[in-house]
C-alpha cells in the first residue's frame, strides 16, 4: 500500500486526518485483495462444482500471505452460489478463530510464568497480588496489540497462489474438545496445600530428626573429627568441649 499523504500533509494535517486517510487507503486496498482472491477462485469454483459437484460437499481452497499458506475449507455449494464471496468469509472467520486461540494461549502461557515470578516481590517487601494484577493487564494489552496486528497483517496480504489448478477435498469437519484453561476451588486448595507443606519441610531442621549416637568414653573420637552427633562441627567444638 503506499503512503497516501505527502511529507507535507504529514507535517502540516492535523492527525485525525492522515489516521481517516491511512485507515481508508487501507480498507480500498483490503477490498481490491478479496475482489481479486474472488475473481481468481470463481473459475476454479465454477469448473468444479458443473464437472464434480456430486463428488465434493466441501473442498479446500488455498490461499497465503506471502509467507504462510492457508488451506480454507469451504462448501462447494454455497462458493458456487455466492461467485466464490463466501470463500473470502470462511478465509476471514478462520485467520480470526486461529490466531484469537493461538493468541489465547500464549497469553495463559506468560501468566503462568508472571504467576510464579511475582512470588519473589515478597522479598522486596511488596505485594505480589498488586504486582500480578498491574503486570497481567499490561501482558492482556500486548496480546490485543499483537492479536490485531497479525490478522490485519495476513488478511491485507492474503491472495490465491498462482499456477494453483487443483482442488482438494477438505477432510469431514471434526470438533475437538478445548481444553479447559480453568482451576477448580479444590486443585487452587491442594496448590496451596502444597506450597505450605514444602515451606514447613524447608523450615525444618533436618538435622534434630537424625538419630544422636551416644558418646562412650572409650570410643571418643579425634579432636578433629566431626562431631557423632551430626551437627557437622568439629568433636572438640562441639560434644567434646571440655572433655578433649
Amino acid at each position: 500500500m503506499e503512503v497516501p499523504f505527502t511529507s507535507e500533509e504529514f507535517i502540516n494535517q492535523p492527525r485525525e486526518v492522515l489516521t481517516e486517510n491511512a485507515f481508508q487507503a487501507a480498507i480500498g486496498n483490503f477490498n481490491r485483495r478479496t475482489e481479486r482472491i474472488q475473481t481468481v477462485a470463481n473459475p476454479i469454483i465454477k469448473q468444479v462444482y458443473e464437472n464434480q459437484g456430486q463428488m465434493y460437499e466441501r473442498i479446500m481452497v488455498p490461499l497465503t500471505d506471502g509467507r504462510r499458506m492457508f488451506n480454507i475449507p469451504c462448501n462447494l455449494k454455497e462458493a458456487y452460489d455466492t461467485e466464490s464471496k463466501s470463500v473470502v468469509k470462511e478465509f476471514e472467520k478462520s485467520i480470526l478463530l486461529h490466531i484469537i486461540d493461538d493468541s489465547w494461549k500464549e497469553n495463559l502461557r506468560q501468566l503462568d510464568e508472571l504467576k510464579h515470578s511475582v512470588q519473589n516481590a515478597s522479598y522486596e517487601q511488596k505485594d505480589p497480588l498488586l504486582i500480578f494484577k498491574l503486570e497481567s493487564a499490561k501482558v492482556w494489552d500486548d496480546m490485543i496489540n499483537e492479536m490485531y496486528n497479525r490478522i490485519c497483517s495476513i488478511l491485507t496480504r492474503a491472495q490465491i497462489p498462482e499456477m494453483q489448478q487443483q482442488v482438494q477435498e477438505a477432510a469431514p469437519e471434526q470438533r475437538t474438545q478445548r481444553q479447559q484453561y480453568t482451576e477448580s476451588k479444590q486443585q487452587i486448595g491442594e496448590e496451596q496445600l502444597v506450597d505450605r507443606n514444602q515451606q514447613a519441610a524447608a523450615q525444618q531442621d533436618t538435622r534434630a530428626q537424625q538419630p544422636r549416637t551416644p558418646i562412650t568414653k572409650d570410643k571418643l573420637p579425634g579432636r578433629n573429627d566431626p562431631c557423632p552427633c551430626g551437627s557437622g562441627k568439629k568433636f572438640k567444638n562441639c560434644h567434646g568441649k571440655g572433655i578433649v
